[in-house]
């Protein structure tokens, strides 16, 4: 047995140096998290006679607020570590390691050659939050489940790392940055396709069930508290005129009973919703105008008191219990805002915004801070998301990123991705039944069985 051991920590030995990259965020609550999994790494490594891996919290490279997109940190990363690491393993805050078969899985590659690891997905169907790319075949194209875990070898990181100094994106927007990291590594074809590691391991997978994975994941919130009350938060819904008769009663067959305290943001008042007319003219997109007398009505304390704020649209569908559970993972007296982070021109010095039809979400000392940073509309037809997103980078507020808002429909995202969640929200009523969808994805189990036997008691 002891032969075995040391021929065991002699193979250890020989394995390829890595470098840990952890996708952590810039709040309290998140920075917990990642350094959780940054010392688990660490005592694995001393358990294994292993000298301590380099563990980079991406959020504290440097001081840009957009390296959570990836590739504007990869210089970064490939200079400082790859003199000395032969990989670099990228892990989310929930990505739990096991160290040693991960190092049993690097150690059959050869580290000479340019490397894309990871555990692939792939769409069903053409999808609006991929550019409807590879339409013909969606499923063709794969790309990596940032959850489980995924890696570059430094041949490839460092050439990906040149490459970005002198031809970066071709979109400016950054929307679901797995799926735009693959395309930009792959190159349209001149560069690697992702390397499937069936190690890499989701709950979901049956390798997770023997002693296999390299990674599994952790199910989100298992570290919060208790969550908020429901009089905590004030649901702000931006309307108008034109959508009072079908996507008004959409919402209060379906989630508007869950709030505590609600107001119907309109360019019309309408007494039998009611609906509120702040005094700005409605407009086609952007609505910025709207957005901001709706920040400042909150934060005049004179409708509420509540410490968070929900602004969302009229065709947005949102689970509020499991707001609340969210919400209860952070602190009210930090400036907080929170929901489907995307990105803009973050190749160079862009700026993270929440996309405001997942629903936005601002603590009241966010909101103060946004109203006392001078921040405002340039039109009153701005991207209300957009601009909010621009002041926070201003001011230097963290965007904070949660996947369980959606921007579009479930059938625009991954199936087995929103399995394995309890989602939030999803946004837009084309071609879907909205009552279908929210009491299919975001009605809770006990709201369902309500429902079943109130359905039944009418019946008879």
């Amino acid at each position: 047995a002891l032969c075995t051991y040391q021929i065991f920590i002699s193979m250890l030995k020989q394995q390829p140096d890595v470098v840990f990259v952890i996708q952590s965020q810039k709040n309290s609550y998140h920075t917990h998290r990642a350094e959780q999994r940054r010392t688990e790494l660490l005592h694995q490594a001393q358990t294994l006679n292993q000298s301590s891996p380099d563990v980079v919290l991406l959020h504290k490279l440097s001081d840009y607020d957009g390296n959570w997109s990836i590739l504007p940190a990869l210089p970064r990363l490939a200079s400082q570590y790859c003199q000395t690491s032969l990989w670099i393993v990228f892990l989310e805050e929930e990505t739990n390691v096991n160290l040693h078969n991960l190092l049993q899985v690097l150690s059959k590659f050869n580290t000479r050659k340019e490397w894309f690891l990871g555990r692939p997905l792939h769409d069903d169907e053409p999808t609006i939050i991929h550019h409807y790319a590879f339409s013909e075949d969606p499923s063709s194209f794969s790309y990596p489940d940032f959850m489980a875990g995924w890696a570059l070898s430094c041949p490839l990181a460092k050439r990906t790392a040149e490459r970005v100094n002198y031809e970066p994106p071709k979109s400016d927007f950054t929307i679901d940055l797995q799926h735009e990291i693959a395309l930009y590594i792959w190159e349209e074809g001149r560069g690697p396709a992702l390397t499937v590691v069936n190690e890499f391991c989701s709950e979901l997978q049956s390798l997770s069930l023997t002693g296999d994975c390299a990674t599994t994941i952790n199910t989100f919130l298992s570290a919060c508290g208790n969550p908020v009350q429901k009089e905590d938060v004030f649901v702000a819904v931006k309307t108008c005129q034109r959508f009072h008769g079908d996507r008004v009663p959409l919402v209060k067959q379906t989630w508007e009973k869950d709030a505590a305290s609600l107001e119907y943001y309109s360019d019309f008042t309408d007494p039998y919703i009611p609906t509120i007319h702040l005094g700005v003219p409605n407009t086609e997109r952007g609505h910025c105008q709207k957005t901001f007398a709706i920040l400042k009505r909150f934060a005049s304390g004179v409708v509420t008191q509540a410490p968070w704020l929900l602004i969302v649209d009229d065709d947005t569908l949102i689970s509020l219990p499991r707001l609340w559970r969210l919400l209860g993972c952070y602190d009210p007296n930090e400036a907080v805002s929170v929901g489907e982070r995307y990105g803009y021109g973050l190749s160079r010095d862009g700026y993270s915004y929440i996309t405001g039809g997942g629903g936005m979400v601002f603590s009241r000392v966010a909101v103060q801070n946004i109203l006392a940073g001078g921040c405002g509309c340039h039109s009153s037809d701005a991207p209300d998301d957009m601009v909010l997103g621009m002041c926070l980078t201003t001011l230097g507020l963290p965007v904070t990123h949660s996947p369980l808002f959606h921007q579009a429909r479930p059938q625009d995202y991954v199936k087995e991705l929103l399995a394995r969640q309890s989602p939030i929200s999803f946004h837009k009523h084309w071609n879907i039944n909205p009552v279908a969808v929210y009491q299919h994805w975001l009605k809770e189990p006990n709201q369902r069985r309500a429902h079943s036997l109130t359905k039944t008691r009418e019946e008879l």
